[in-house]
């Protein structure tokens, strides 16, 4: 039997540092994040990142690993990640995984396997975008891999050339990588509690009331501090929800106010993303809030799950 783990997931602004915080204190564990955005140092406060003082003495990984101008992949997360839970299981504790990146977690949890590339293979592909644009590789990804190619659009020309680089390093299509997936036994047995709020108009309320703490505690400050240290405006990380609206503002002499509000829409659009992906597992357990948080409620009600479940 796979090893077990618990995992607390949810839209953005839910209250899963709070709750993860609280069962790893009770039950022996220790969190490792699933946060894509998380892993960047310098980038705290629009990623929501815990504090010191949040942490309650938890340990905390896969924060902090990468440099903002690196290009992080699911495959490194899943790579150093499952080296942090097996680490954590080694020792007697309950791994705690918590976040909103659902393929980060998906992908650790069911063992997807990624193949390590040179990334000559990309570069190539790439140097050949910029020549001929998108649409050549997209009707040579339809050649090869319909199924997947009927799934991405050409604006998704990030997600166009790795299924080409899969398809001419490894010499299966990411479709033939997925059905292999999907019939390996799982690396971990996860309990997975969902938080969210009953009602989607107390979700947005909580989302745009984080966006005006951030902004509070200094967001724009930390966005122009990357900025200023050469940290470049179009890579992976400065793409997060909060870092590129205001990094546009700032560079353009834009309203940071009105920055601020297209973060608190663009947060509540990838909550609804996020609530899409989650209700998928039908296996999951959910967690709703009322107007506000019960942490009480939820402390009682998780450790009901994990004792059926054998966690505690």
């Amino acid at each position: 039997m796979p090893p077990k783990v618990l995992v607390i997931c949810g839209p953005t602004a839910t209250g899963k540092t709070a709750l993860s915080v609280e069962l790893a204190l009770r039950h022996g564990g220790e969190v490792v994040s699933a946060d894509s955005m998380q892993v960047y140092r310098r980038m705290d406060i629009g990623t929501a990142k815990a504090t010191a003082e949040e942490m309650r003495g938890v340990p905390h990984h896969m924060l902090d690993v990468a440099e903002p101008d690196e290009d992080f992949s699911v495959a490194r997360y899943v790579d150093m990640a499952g080296r942090c839970v097996d680490d954590i299981l080694s020792r007697g504790k309950l791994p705690i995984l918590v976040g909103g990146t659902g393929l980060y977690l998906d992908s650790l949890l069911s063992g997807r396997r990624f193949a390590a590339f040179t990334g000559e293979t990309r570069l190539k592909l790439q140097r050949r975008a910029e020549e001929e644009g998108i649409t050549p590789l997209w009707e040579e990804l339809k050649a090869i891999d319909p199924q997947r190619a009927a799934k991405l659009p050409l604006a998704d020309g990030k997600r166009i050339l790795r299924a080409l680089e899969v398809y001419y390093e490894t010499g299966k299509t990411i479709t033939q990588h997925d059905e292999e997936d999907a019939v390996r036994p799982p690396r971990y047995e996860a309990l997975t509690l969902v938080l969210s709020f009953a009602d989607r108009a107390d979700l947005h309320r909580r989302i745009d009331e984080r966006v005006d703490e951030m902004m509070a505690r200094g967001l724009e400050q930390e966005v122009r501090a990357l900025l200023a240290e050469g940290v470049p405006a179009k890579c992976t990380a400065m793409q997060a929800i909060g870092y590129k609206e205001l990094a546009a503002a700032i560079q353009t002499g834009g309203d940071v106010g009105q920055a601020a509000a297209e973060v608190k829409l663009r947060s509540r659009q990838y909550a609804k993303r996020q609530l899409t992906w989650f209700r998928r597992n039908q296996e999951a357990k959910w967690l709703l809030w009322g107007k506000t948080p019960d942490f009480q409620q939820a402390i009682q009600n998780s450790t009901h799950y994990m004792e059926e479940f054998g966690l505690s």
